[in-house]
């Protein structure tokens, strides 16, 4: 498997590489339920993934990597596996940083921070910061991330500087709306990749999802492979975006 994913990254055309990826991983309750085991052995079987494709990225020379680890519809689900989901990816985070440094990714997280638990964000950008002089690889973890309420923050945001004079209504363009969102001064995906089967954004970067290819597979996350990932972007490097112009 180890030689599958190395010669499949070495059929890259790498003038056509893209430059920003987004992830759905989806499935890992189903997974669970597949083999068996609790809904929480299915994301601590996600998190060794992630790892994987991290490292296949930043061999592979993606730019941008950005990851929907915890939506703000996840607040539904039961108080005992959203504590577990929020103790496992701070843990992961923590358990990660020092390799993460190393291998000169710089991790951001993005989303709200309204209904985390008291500290939660500090402890995040503590270790975070240690990153950010890195600039092989961006990952970008989406945490209590949801796309309309990231839309409605940056309204707000706008809204206000209109409202102190320091913007004026014509000037809201479709780029000033962009420097507004959590993903400010970084490229819009070009490939939105969707794990297990559904084929949906799920409230996933709405606005800067507008002209990405989309790659799904029935694959669960779990299951998700180095060797289907760069698949993935061979797909995409055979197709043609035109961007609406042709």
């Amino acid at each position: 498997m180890e030689n599958d994913y190395k010669s499949l990254i070495a059929k890259i055309d790498k003038t056509k590489m893209p430059t920003h990826i987004a992830i759905i991983m989806d499935g890992n309750g189903r997974w669970a339920n597949k083999h068996g085991l609790k809904r929480i052995n299915g994301h601590k079987a996600g998190v060794k993934v992630v790892r994987e494709i991290v490292e296949t990225a930043r061999e592979a020379g993606l730019k941008y990597l950005t990851v929907y680890a915890f939506s703000t519809e996840n607040w539904g689900r039961s108080k005992i596996e959203v504590n577990y989901l929020l103790k496992l990816i701070l843990d992961s985070l923590i358990n990660e940083i020092d390799d993460l440094v190393e291998n000169g990714v710089n991790i951001r997280f993005i989303g709200t921070e309204e209904h985390l638990p008291p500290g939660y964000d500090v402890k995040v950008e503590e270790n975070c910061r240690r990153s950010w002089h890195n600039s092989e690889l961006y990952l970008n973890v989406a945490m209590n991330y949801g796309g309309r309420r990231e839309l409605v923050e940056a309204i707000q945001s706008i809204a206000n500087k209109t409202k102190q004079g320091i913007l004026q209504p014509e000037e809201i363009t479709e780029q000033v709306i962009s420097d507004h969102l959590y993903t400010a001064g970084m490229p819009d995906p070009d490939l939105v990749i969707r794990t297990s089967g559904e084929i949906r954004l799920s409230n996933y970067l709405i606005w800067q999802s507008t002209y990405s290819e989309f790659w799904f597979t029935d694959t669960l996350w779990p299951e998700f492979t180095r060797a289907e990932f760069i698949q993935s972007i061979l797909d995409y490097q055979e197709r043609k975006r035109r961007f609406g112009k042709r």
